[in-house]
């Protein structure tokens, strides 16, 4: 064969050994499945279903835990339409209050013990001296006691400031009449503007106590604003109703209000 043609030849099938080896490099799958990009990994992932969290429940107030008819109940709920019943009730537990006091004070234990450390708690904090005015008073005590106020006030004036007998929270061991040491606007509603008032109105929810006869509140209780009075319910409800905002214990429970005593009340 001339060297020519040979040279031809040889250069053709160099150019075919070449051809069929980029053949074989080229991604014709060669048998393989062809690669995953991240991306579409990340869609496959993002389209498998996920169990949906089961939402933790929120804990309510269990307003049924307690009675609010029973007098020896702590929530009990005295007022112009809700006598006590017996009218003459005494609590069972009275005992006397260790704290200073114009008048020897009797409470029931859990009440005492809860005005001990919320006395306490006002001096170590606060450095204010609190004392007791009054507490429990028997149903006999209160007819005396209603009885001055209607000689003093009328029968209507005397509805506004003090209970009727067998109405009074007073009569239950669990209420209490606070003033400040030394004595300043004692029984009056200025007491509301003091160092004391405002602490007791601040922090008494703490020790298991409210201040039951709120100021704009008399369609509601039935009495004018005493910022001294204050009722032992226990720290769980207390607390419960500061934190709701709710005031009065006719309106956490939605009772009806008691502006005024039930025909022959």
């Amino acid at each position: 064969m001339p060297r020519p043609l040979r040279r031809a030849v040889a250069l053709a099938a160099a150019v075919a050994a070449s051809a069929l080896v980029l053949a074989g490099c080229a991604p014709d799958g060669g048998g393989r499945p062809p690669a995953t990009s991240s991306a579409t990994a990340h869609a496959r992932r993002s389209a498998t279903p996920r169990p949906t969290p089961t939402p933790t429940p929120t804990p309510t107030f269990d307003k049924s835990q307690l009675s609010i008819d029973d007098p020896t109940s702590i929530w009990v709920v005295v007022n112009k339409l809700r006598p006590l019943n017996p009218r003459d009730y005494v609590p069972p537990d009275l005992v006397q209050v260790p704290v200073q006091h114009v008048y020897t004070p009797l409470l029931r234990k859990e009440a005492s013990d809860a005005v001990v450390a919320m006395f306490a708690a006002a001096q170590s904090e606060a450095g204010l001296g609190l004392q007791s005015q009054s507490a429990y008073r028997s149903y006999s005590t209160q007819v005396s006691t209603y009885n001055g106020y209607v000689a003093s006030r009328g029968q209507a004036g005397a509805d506004l400031t003090s209970a009727r007998p067998g109405y009074s929270e007073h009569q239950t061991g669990l209420a209490l009449d606070i003033s400040s040491v030394p004595a300043a606007c004692t029984l009056a509603a200025c007491f509301g503007q003091t160092p004391q008032g405002m602490w007791l109105a601040a922090n008494a929810y703490r020790f298991g106590f409210i201040l039951r006869y709120p100021a704009d509140k008399t369609a509601i209780t039935g009495y004018e604003y005493e910022p001294w009075h204050f009722r032992y319910v226990g720290v769980a409800l207390a607390t419960e109703m500061h934190d709701e905002g709710v005031e009065t214990l006719e309106e956490f429970f939605g009772l009806p209000p008691a502006p005024d005593y039930a025909p022959g009340g």
